[in-house]
């Protein structure tokens, strides 16, 4: 399933300064039964967004209207807990294209990677910065370079690198899934096929 490319990223953030955020909190596992990507999104935080009787709790973040954008920012070990790829689906089909943590489960981080969502993470320093440029103005933008592997708070200019495994990079650039990537270089394969002998 081929998924929008990444290049750069200018956007606002949401804020969600949470640690230990779990899969489960993510997308809770009554809503798991879908096998297909989409419909993920209304749930996403289901039992932190919304009361028993299906109204907004207006407190948290995302039923906030000062709060929009691509980038969800979160706390120190985001995406903790089950390995349900759900909770990824749920993350992309929302609208964010972009996570930041100072760090990520690494299931739930390869989760994102195969479906078009970039976790980004950086030092628990710069996490604080963001944190407190979105507080000082909720419009606050920050700009997620994927082929220069850097993140800047544009309001200050400050930024930093972050780390991705170059196949994955090169997968996110094109918009491809692991499918994707074979399909791509299928006549590749098959002229290797046809010189090698079995």
């Amino acid at each position: 399933m081929a998924y929008d490319k990444f290049n750069i990223l200018t956007s606002s953030a949401v804020p969600l300064p949470i640690e230990n955020v779990d899969t489960d909190q993510i997308i809770p596992a009554r809503f798991l039964k879908a096998t297909e990507r989409k419909g993920f999104g209304d749930n996403l935080f289901r039992d932190w967004r919304y009361n028993s009787d299906g109204t907004p709790k207006e407190q948290f973040v995302l039923n906030n209207p000062i709060y929009s954008g691509k980038i969800l920012v979160g706390g120190k070990n985001f995406g903790s807990g089950s390995s349900r790829e759900h909770a990824a689906w749920a993350v992309y089909d929302y609208g964010f294209r972009c996570v930041v943590s100072s760090f990520f489960a690494d299931i739930f981080r390869g989760n994102c990677l195969n479906i078009g969502v970039l976790p980004v993470q950086v030092s628990p320093e710069f996490l604080d910065k963001i944190f407190k440029a979105i507080e000082a103005n909720p419009k606050t933008e920050l700009e997620v370079n994927l082929p220069e592997e850097k993140i800047t708070i544009l309001a200050t200019g400050e930024s930093e690198g972050f780390d991705i495994n170059n196949y994955k990079k090169q997968n996110m650039l094109n918009g491809f899934d692991d499918i994707d990537y074979l399909l791509n270089i299928q006549k590749d394969i098959e002229k290797y096929a046809e010189s090698t002998p079995l």
